[in-house]
């Protein structure tokens, strides 16, 4: 079972989603801040990170290119959770080291194919 790690500061997403990816079959990790992500992505060794770009503490960008710096952590895949849905905000969350991009409100459908994809490589 692949162990995902979702960061994001909302209760309600951070609900919605984990359910769902429970559902799928996923162990879940959570932390509501950049800095929490980055202590569990070194301790926890997730699969995959689900990372909210507008966090407090550290935002999504300033942990991701934190995480990519780290050897034990730089392999991990990043998806991006967003609001920012302009063509730019995808290539500024791509330049931080996020492996792919989706907005808000996620579509779980689609937030699972980008998930598998990345779990298969």
């Amino acid at each position: 079972m692949a162990t995902i790690l979702l960061v994001e500061d909302d209760e309600m997403i951070r609900d919605i989603i984990s359910r769902h990816l429970r559902m799928a079959g996923y162990s879940i990790l959570m932390a509501s801040d950049g800095a929490r992500a980055i202590l569990l992505a070194r301790q926890e060794q997730p699969d995959l990170i689900l990372m909210d770009m507008g966090l407090p503490i550290l935002n999504g960008w300033q942990a991701t290119r934190r995480l990519k710096m780290i050897p034990e952590t730089r392999a991990i895949p990043i998806i991006a959770l967003t609001a920012f849905a302009m063509p730019e905000d995808r290539e500024r969350c791509l330049q931080a080291g996020c492996d792919e991009f989706t907005t808000k409100p996620v579509d779980v459908d689609q937030l699972q194919s980008l998930i598998c994809r990345l779990l298969s490589h």
